[in-house]
Order: structure tokens, then sequence, then C-alpha cells
């Protein structure tokens, strides 16, 4: 990942257009995430603003999120303070990763108001900050930080808002080649005082005003100065520098340096090529300087994904280009977040299910051992049989009895064992009995075997969905395990959740423009199956594997639109890494749940099976929306 204060300026430069635009609707979709709708000026469209601690970024979104029923407090806050009021600039801070957005609005009493919201793209440390304009007080900010977590700052309602610390750094695009020179003359000239002279702690023996004083005198100054010595770490001391520049960028300017002529080696001996330092330095930082970005999303020599507002010479692999820095993060970032989210809200489920398909495998072969062991119910009635025909020859205290077998075809003797306590008759008995419990046991266990098997088709088709599942699918999966008594129900008594009439779907639209719906989960998949779709419709699944149910909600359509559906299918399934997978079609008259049956299972005829190979790319490119 690479959002440092290039891209940050690569996306303010792209918002430029919606000054003067006005603030629509505002959603919180999740914790750390606020989606603003712009109207007018800019052409409209939606503005994501992240604080997510692993994924920060603000840029124009075209995803759909399902928003909660209730507004989080803070997304309340927002609306009160900027929903219909005017965007009237949107800065960046130098080059840091701060942006300011200014929000011209009215109050309640119709008195003009100005807000302005802080965003700080920092990592962990990311947040979405509400201020009044003219004082600087805290309305209220996505995350609170409090003095027991910051002694620095603190962003809580009614502070004062302080900006985090500050670093001592230039700003990259206001350096001249003689003055970069000079840094690093001056860089390795301070990097070879401080080896050769440690500094040793001194004690603090100064306190009052003067060590106020002399503690300002001290504080880093921005002139870049500190940090590693170019010759020892070029790529540390560029980042250590200059803001804005990320490890990403410094690599890039070092690439470039050694295309130029430079070699690794001169850097351990003090920098002999300089100017070919700052020749590469300038290429990287002029198109940015001309505010000329070209974003483009690759891979580094490590082989891990990255992105940049300008082109990389070291990208390797397939480097795909972007029109606008908001269509490659979009494209860079996907669903990252939400997967992560996901990934943390699933794993008590995840486990949940693994172990109760777990215990259900053993069960099942436990089964299996006692319906061998009831297999062998017609020999105990034949030793019951053989042993009243032959009393007479049979004694209390016998061990065991050699007996003619009648029902062999050869007359064969065989040996019958005995319970030498129990009388002929009474073993006889015993051995009928057991014939009769075995016989009775057949008919349970292999009631027991179908139901067994059952349990674990259902564990395995759970956990093939949490795989794909998004925040809602994840709640509806929840409630249907508590709905079938495998969880207890978290939710408060006296407060119950108003159901939805019917569940959010996932709709894509085929290239020949029609509507196939995709059930993520068994309530959806039921949905879709057996009140959605009509009689004619198609409905697709995969063959003998668990997965989602698909509907082509039309009665005409091509085989594109077959093929795509199909696609959906088999990516939408457990055997989404697969090729060739089987995929069975068929119209929905031919589809019916089983009384009983599981939530989402089905049984269907008249069908025809497809194969195709799940093409992730393919199916990106495919409109989709969420529909409800």
């Amino acid at each position: 990942m690479a959002l440092d204060g290039i891209v940050t300026q690569a996306i303010v430069h792209e918002l430029q257009p919606f000054i003067g635009a006005r603030v629509g609707k505002i959603y919180q979709p999740s914790t750390h995430d606020l989606i603003f709708t712009l109207r007018g000026a800019g052409g409209g469209g939606k503005l994501l603003l992240s604080a997510n601690p692993t994924y920060p970024r603000l840029h124009l979104t075209e995803r759909s999120s399902i928003n909660p029923a209730e507004a989080p407090m803070f997304c309340m806050l927002m609306r009160k303070h900027c929903e219909g009021g005017t965007i009237e600039s949107i800065t960046q801070v130098g080059l840091e990763r701060i942006i300011h957005i200014t929000i011209r609005t009215r109050d309640e009493l119709g008195d003009v108001s100005a807000k302005k919201i802080i965003i700080e793209l920092m990592g962990r440390h990311s947040n979405i900050i509400l201020t009044e304009l003219a004082t600087g007080t805290i309305i209220d900010g996505i995350h609170h930080v409090t003095p027991s977590i910051s002694s620095y700052r603190v962003v809580m309602p009614g502070a004062a808002y302080t900006q985090p610390p500050q670093q001592h750094k230039l700003n990259p695009l206001q350096i001249s080649q003689p003055d970069f020179l000079t840094l690093i003359a001056s860089a390795e000239e301070a990097a070879r005082y401080a080896a050769e002279h440690p500094q040793e702690p001194e004690e603090d023996m100064i306190e009052g005003e003067i060590a106020g004083l002399l503690a300002s005198l001290e504080a880093p100054q921005a002139d870049g100065s500190g940090g590693p010595a170019p010759s020892a770490d070029p790529a540390g001391w560029l980042v250590h520098a200059f803001s804005g520049l990320s490890p990403l960028i410094a690599g890039e300017i070092l690439h470039r340096y050694k295309e130029i002529g430079g070699e690794a080696e001169d850097f351990s001996s003090g920098m002999d090529k300089p100017d070919q330092l700052w020749e590469a330095f300038h290429s990287v930082m002029e198109p940015v300087s001309k505010l000329e970005f070209a974003p483009v999303t690759g891979w580094n020599a490590k082989g891990k994904p990255v992105f940049s507002a300008i082109p990389l010479k070291l990208m390797s692999g397939n480097v795909k280009h972007y029109s606008s820095i908001s269509l490659c993060l979009e494209d860079y970032y996907g669903d990252k977040a939400e997967k992560d989210t996901v990934k943390q809200r699933v794993s008590d489920l995840i486990r949940f299910l693994s172990n109760e398909r777990s215990k259900n495998i053993k069960k099942l072969a436990n089964l299996q051992k006692d319906l061998n062991e009831a297999e062998d119910a017609d020999q105990f009635r034949i030793w019951g049989e053989l042993l009243f025909a032959s009393l007479h020859t049979v004694n209390k205290g016998d061990k065991e009895a050699k007996l003619v077998n009648y029902y062999d075809e050869n007359q064969a003797e065989i040996t019958v064992p005995l319970d030498p306590l129990l009388s002929p008759t009474d073993n006889a008995q015993r051995y009928f009995k057991k014939y009769n419990k075995y016989k009775n046991s057949l008919r349970v266990i292999g009631e027991q075997v179908k139901k067994t098997h059952e349990e674990i088709a259902y564990m395995e088709l759970l956990l093939q969905q949490l795989a794909h599942a998004s925040l809602n699918d994840i709640e509806e999966i929840r409630e249907e395990l508590v709905s079938q008594g495998y969880l207890r129900d978290r939710s408060k008594k006296g407060k119950k959740k108003k159901k939805a009439a019917r569940p959010t779907l996932q709709v894509f639209t085929s290239s020949e423009g029609v509507d196939i719906y995709v059930g993520k989960n068994n309530l959806q998949n039921e949905y879709v199956t057996n009140r959605l779709a009509a009689p004619n419709d198609t409905w697709l699944h995969t063959k003998d594997i668990p997965g989602s149910h698909v509907v082509i909600r039309s009665e005409e359509f091509g085989d594109a639109t077959l093929e795509e559906a199909a696609q959906l299918a088999a990516y939408y399934s457990q055997a989404k890494q697969s090729s060739s997978v089987p995929v069975d079609c068929t119209l929905i008259r031919y589809v019916r749940k089983p009384s009983g049956a599981k939530p989402g299972f089905v049984i269907y005829d008249h069908q025809r099976t497809l194969f195709v190979t799940p093409d992730e790319e393919r199916i990106k490119q495919l409109p989709n929306v969420l529909r409800s």
C-alpha cells in the first residue's frame, strides 16, 4: 500500500470540480466509514470518507453498500450539520495525509453556519473530525481520543482541534537543485559527526520557563535534518527528509537513479553522484508539481500489490492504468475493508460450524459401526431358532452348543456361544431379544445416518456462504442458526428486531441487459427461488456442491446470459477455485423444497449441466447493485 502525500494530493486535485456541490444524504455503513451523496457541481456522485485503521482513504465510489436500519450517532450529527450544505473548499495540509473540507450551511434558525471536516489518513490513527470553522472547536470525531489514549491531543466534543504532531520534513515540491545537493552534504556530515560524537544523556537540571524556552529552541525544525545518512540508507533518508514520500516512491527514485547511471556502490562511498540522485528525484516529482497524475496498480519487487498516483518504473507484471485516482483506489481496495471486518465477525460462527461438522463426521463413523453390527441380526435369529429346535441336546452350564444348521444347503454344523448361567431356553430367548433389538435399530440407525449426512451438508453449505458473506449476510446467517436452535438468541428481551419484509439481494446485469439474482445465504436463496422467481425463470446451482441459488429473471435471453449466470453460480460456490465446475440449470417450475427440509435445500429435475471455470475478472466487470 502507498497512500502517501502524493496520492492525497491527487485525490484533492480530482475533487476540485465538486467545490460548489451540495451535500445530499449522508450514510455511515460501518464503524469507520461515511458516504456523502454529492449533487450539482462536478456532476454529482458518492464520496467515501474512511477512517479504517487498515485501509484509510477518501475517494469517489460507485460501490453499493447496505446501511444500518438505525443511523449511528456520528452519522446523525453529520446529517444535522452538513446535509444540504455547500462545499466551499477541499484542501490538503502541505503534502501531508490530511484533507480539509469546508461546508457552508444554515442552522435550525436559518443562520449561515460554516463547518470544517478534517480527514486524517494516518493508519491506525486515522480519524474524521467535524469542527466549527470560526473557532476550531471540535463538534465530534468518528473516533474519540481521550487523555488516557494520547497525551499530545484530545479529540472529544468541545475540545480545541490540535493537528497531529508536526514532523521536521521539507516539502519535496518546493526544493531547488542547489538546496537538494546542500541537504545531501549536510545530512552526510551530520551523520558522520553523530557517529564520531555519540551524545551522552544529560541530567535534567533546568526547570521552569528557561527549560520551556530551551525545549522550543531544540524542537525539530522543518529543515529535513536528522535521519540516516544518504550513503547508508538513501531510501530511508528520502522518507525522513521529505513529507509525503512513501517508501514506494523513495524506491522509485532509487530505481531511476540506477537507470540514469548511478550504482548501489556509490552510496557507500559518500554519495559520489548526488546530481544524478537529484535528476531521479526531480523526474518523479515534476509531474506531481504540475498536477499531472496517471494512477496505476501493479506489483513491487517482492510481489506485493501496490498502487500509485504516478507511473512507476519499478512495477512488475501487468500494470493497470486508470483515468482517475478514485477508480484506482476503488479497484485496489475493492472490498478488502469489508472482508477484514467480515473475517472478524464470522470467526465465532466458523469455529462453531466447523466443530458441529466434526462432531457429525464422528457421529457418522459410530453410526456406521452400529449399522455393521445390526446387519448381523439375522445370525442371532438363526441361533435362537436352532437352539429351540435342539433344547434336548443342550444342558445348563454349557459354554457352547454344536448344532446342525438346517438353513445351510449342506446342513453344516455350527457352534453357538452360550451363557453357562442361563438355561438353554433362556439362551434362545436372549438371541431372539438381540435379533429384535438390532432389527428395530436398523430403521433408527438408517434414519440417523440420513439425518447426519444432511447436518454435515448443511454445515458445509453455511461455511461456504460465510466465505462470500457481507456484513448483512452474516446477521442473516446468525438469525437462521438461532431460529434453527443451534445458537441462543443474544438480543435483549423485549427488544425484538423488526424483520425485513424481504432480504437485500445482489443483482447482476448480464452483457445482454438481463437481471441475474444471486442468493448469498439460505434466507436469500429461499426468497429468490420460492418467492421472487416466476415459474418460467431459469434457476442455476452447482451440481452436488454447496453454493448459491442463481436466477435469471427472464424467459428470453441468449447464451451469453446463461454462461454468465453459470459463472456466478460457480464463483459463489465451494468450487470457486476449481476448473470445469458442473452447474445444473432448469426452470423454477421444476425446483421444489421437500417438506421439513433444512433452509435453502431444494430438489429439482429436468435439468441440464453446464461446465464452466469461474473467472473473477469477468464477474467483477458485470454491473451489479444491491436491491431489496
